[in-house]
């Protein structure tokens, strides 16, 4: 019952948290982001012992981190992600060993009480980034599309290589050896095993899932349950198989998002399992910050025993000098990354050097800002806290609390930095018009409006002229065919004619919206004096609800 109330309390800490937030946001002219609130309320409930939570790192990756990261697979656009794979992979695999190598042993150069290996696993698992906080930061004030799209790629990869990285050096430390050949053919076991682990169990789900739709007919409720069993199952065979959980649940919802894309899922199963994942979204994202906040108390008090890594109340300050040492030093790292694999694309690209100069994606602000949005966060959190307690011989693992106290500062100084720099260096920034996403968009939309067209002319001509409803059929077809006919001809022409119809459809969808608020306030109203049954008001109501939300998508 106890783990019942804690549960709770704590899906309450993220529902207050978020109203929490939206109030500062109306009433503030600056932003504090989310997470930095959620961490707030977690620093708040860690001052109740009872309230604690133990954190497996097991359990945590299980339950938290295995559908989050599932989920982003799945809604990342794939064809942007392909767009920009140089740049994923470069931050995602070399920026990665870069970092653990670098701020490994500038770790172990700072404080020698950390072990080499101990300072490459705090280096591996600081080293994947959290874009979740990037764009609760960036809500206000937002990032251009693409360099989202890419943090966003970064973060999928980057948080399997920087576990990967992570599970080397600690089994470095455990065994007291490192072979560079057992190294990278581990790495290639654990990356292989893992991402097909996921493609391949999601494969097998979602076929037998299909099959048994088709044979038995569609339940909503079962096929939004076997959407949230497969990134536990995925994780959890991958595991057992001795690969990586983290890549095969990301594996996993990529594969989901090709799968999916045949559009053999019916409109309600789609409506209702979008829902639901989101709740589980929020709720997750949420709880993995509070949680954030409940350890903190813990580390700080255990640090700061005199008879504790620290040796008394003094070390905290050197404990927030090394924070902030560390911090400088991951951002310093990755501002030198992107900026030398910029210019290095850009010579591949046959540029004059006086083209090199200043070109305009490779201003210093836009490296600033991708340097910044490095915000590590739940995964870093969950890898830190997979240190074990003791080393094989039974004594304790070296400088276990010193390494989870620095990197539960790294976290919290990433988060504070990234809220206050990144609003600044993003609020003058003009951002160009996306005109090849509107041209996609209208071009699709004027190729969906020819087929339904020729799906009406072709059931008006199946029609024989003498059935008794024909002419209820051609004067169906007719405001139909009208409707998309229109819809046709705004958007088959020039570029001034293509922006009025965009212009009309923002009047059209605000007039239908209005209509629609007065159908449903009329409902209500009905409702309320008894003239109109429960039932009856209840199918009205959704059928209002899908036609106002498809308009505000």
């Amino acid at each position: 019952m106890h783990s019942v109330t804690i549960t709770l309390l704590l899906l309450l800490a993220v529902v207050l948290s978020d109203l929490l937030s939206r109030a500062l946001e109306s009433s503030l002219p600056f932003t504090i982001p989310k997470p930095l609130i959620q961490v707030a309320f977690g620093v708040v409930m860690g001052l109740f012992p009872s309230l604690v939570v133990t954190l497996e790192p097991g359990v945590f990756f299980l339950l938290l981190l295995a559908p989050l990261l599932f989920l982003d697979g799945w809604r990342i656009p794939g064809e942007e992600l392909l767009k920009d794979r140089g740049s994923v992979v470069q931050l995602a695999l070399g920026l990665v060993v870069l970092a653990v190598l670098g701020i490994g042993l500038f770790v172990h150069a700072l404080i020698p009480a950390i072990p080499l290996p101990v300072a490459f696993a705090l280096a591996a698992v600081l080293s994947p980034t959290d874009p979740i906080a990037v764009s609760a930061i960036a809500r206000r004030v937002p990032m251009p599309p693409r360099m989202m799209r890419i943090l966003e790629g970064e973060s999928l990869l980057n948080d399997a290589s920087g576990l990967v990285c992570f599970k080397l050096a600690l089994a470095a430390m455990l065994t007291g050896s490192f072979s560079v050949q057992t190294a990278i053919l581990n790495f290639a076991w654990l990356a292989v095993a893992g991402v097909v682990t996921g493609v391949g169990l999601t494969l097998l789900l979602t076929t037998m899932k299909n099959a048994a739709a088709r044979r038995l007919g569609e339940d909503s409720g079962a096929q939004i349950l076997i959407s949230l069993l497969i990134p536990f199952g995925c994780y959890m065979l991958a595991e057992r198989l001795g690969g990586s959980g983290v890549l095969a649940a990301v594996a996993g919802g990529l594969t989901m998002s090709v799968v999916e894309s045949s559009g053999k899922a019916s409109a309600t199963t789609r409506i209702r399992r979008s829902t639901f994942w989101d709740v589980i979204s929020f709720a997750a994202n949420g709880a993995v910050f509070v949680l954030l906040g409940e350890q903190l108390h813990g580390i700080v008090e255990e640090f700061n025993k005199p008879d504790g890594p620290g040796g008394g109340p003094q070390s905290l300050a050197w404990l927030g000098l090394y924070v902030v040492a560390i911090t400088a030093a991951l951002v310093a790292i990755r501002f030198a990354w992107v900026f030398v694999s910029l210019r290095l694309r850009l010579f591949r690209r046959n540029r004059t050097p006086d083209a090199l100069a200043t070109p305009q994606d490779l201003t210093l602000r836009m490296i600033a800002v991708m340097s910044l949005a490095g915000v590590r966060g739940a995964v870093s959190l969950a890898g830190v806290l997979g240190l074990p307690l003791m080393l094989p011989g039974g004594a304790p693992f070296p400088a276990r609390t010193l390494v989870i106290a620095l990197a539960m500062g790294v976290i919290a100084l990433s988060l504070v930095l990234a809220a206050v720099a990144l609003p600044l260096l993003l609020n003058s920034l003009v951002q160009p018009a996306d005109t090849a996403q509107a041209q996609e968009e209208d071009t699709a939309r004027l190729g969906s409006a020819r087929a339904a067209v020729a799906a009406i002319e072709s059931l008006e001509r199946e029609r024989p002229a003498d059935h008794p409803d024909a002419a209820l059929y051609t004067a169906a077809a007719a405001r139909l065919l009208a409707l998309y006919r229109t819809r046709m001809d705004n958007r088959d022409g020039s570029t001034e004619t293509l922006a009025q119809a965009q212009r009309v459809d923002a009047i059209e969808r605000e007039m239908r919206l209005a209509a629609l608020r007065a159908e449903r306030s009329t409902l209500f109203r009905e409702l309320r004096a008894r003239r109109l049954g429960s039932s009856t008001a209840r199918k009205l109501v959704r059928e209002l609800d899908l036609l106002e939300a498809r308009q505000l998508i």
